[in-house]
């Protein structure tokens, strides 16, 4: 994939117009630190659309308060959730209907951007000509669990997503990563908008599915440190931020969780345990297998600026998923949907508006 440190920033003659849009609800805590990086981002022709989402803390004052001292922000508020939509795929359809650039770059409200990372992503999606680009940036991770769990965490994603292959019309891979998806409005347009994502708990990851199947070109890239995210402090945190996610990953079927354990567990753990009851060839074959699998682990934590030898934690970090897995199954079941934001979605509707 290429990394977006290698690409030279795009031209100011050769930049676009771009209408930079994120949902925030309730995100006082964050919010600060990621407009402070959003009000240098070195690109001629930007507006900032910030959809306040039904919030009730201090987002709103943050917002208005940025809006003052830079006027490529404009505010929007949500005040009401309509029936049939989740309330982020909802904030993001209201700032794209009231936005004007010809490309458009969704983001989350918690992102944090260097000067020249939008300059240098379009300059990519130019040079490649793309109608989509994704980029997974860094996840600042402290601490042996948060490595262990998001490193094994990476690792998965990568394999399920094969965002090398996205670039390939041929192949049916695609990406949507939340932190940065930069798209041609008229991309955007003919591949149904966030109406056709109403009700999609992983929109992110839907935008890219619906963009791929709508012919249009996509792309995967690393962006490094140009693209930053504090995701969630803490395992405790992680563990119930994923909890909404997990499940409708798996499209709400319980057949797949099954069949994603028992893969997991398979390729992950029973390796480690029973490498010591093989003999002969079967041993040197599992060994090898092995030394392939903890390689690419080291190789991703390597990506993700933490320790190689986080490689050792794989079975360790197959356990947590798992667990992160089964929990979110459960508690979708037993609540009968999902809370996300402070907000119920019943599992019959969310299983309608699949992608």
């Amino acid at each position: 994939m290429p990394h977006l440190k290698d690409q030279a920033p795009c031209a100011p003659s050769d930049c676009p117009s771009v209408s930079l849009i994120f949902a925030a609800r309730n995100e006082a805590e964050k919010l600060p630190q990621a407009l402070a990086t959003l009000k240098k981002i070195d690109y001629p022709a930007l507006e900032i659309i910030a959809v306040n989402d039904r919030s009730t803390d201090a987002t709103s004052a943050i917002l208005r308060d940025a809006a003052e001292h830079d006027g490529r922000f404009k505010i929007l508020n949500v005040d009401n959730l309509p029936q049939g939509w989740l309330g982020k795929p909802h904030a993001l359809q209201c700032g794209y209907e009231v936005s004007k650039g010809e490309w458009l770059l969704f983001t989350d409200a918690d992102v944090c951007f260097r000067p020249e990372s939008l300059r240098r992503a379009m300059g990519m999606a130019n040079l490649r000509g793309l109608d989509h680009l994704t980029l997974m940036g860094d996840v600042e991770m402290h601490g042996f669990w948060e490595k262990t769990v998001l490193s094994f965490f990476a690792l998965g994603f990568y394999i399920g997503t094969n965002p090398a292959a996205v670039s390939d019309p041929n192949s049916r891979a695609y990406l949507g990563v939340g932190a940065f998806q930069l798209l041609k409005r008229h991309a955007y347009k003919m591949s149904g908008t966030h109406l056709r994502l109403a009700m999609e708990v992983v929109d992110d990851l839907k935008l890219g599915k619906i963009v791929k199947r709508a012919a249009f070109r996509s792309d995967v890239g690393l962006a490094g440190d140009y693209v930053s995210v504090r995701w969630h402090a803490g395992l405790r945190n992680i563990v119930r931020g994923v909890t909404k996610n997990f499940f409708a990953v798996a499209g709400y079927r319980i057949g797949i969780v099954a069949f994603q354990l028992a893969g997991i567990f398979c390729t992950n753990v029973l390796p480690f345990i029973s490498l010591p009851f093989v003999h002969g060839w079967t041993r040197i074959l599992a060994a090898a297998s092995l030394v392939i699998a903890l390689a690419a682990h080291a190789g991703t934590a390597r990506v993700m600026k933490a320790s190689g030898w986080y490689a050792a934690t794989q079975p360790l970090g197959a356990i947590i998923f798992c667990y992160m897995l089964l929990r979110s199954t459960l508690v979708t079941l037993k609540q009968g949907g999902v809370v996300w934001r402070d907000t119920f979605y019943p599992l019959e509707e969310l299983r309608r508006g699949l992608v």
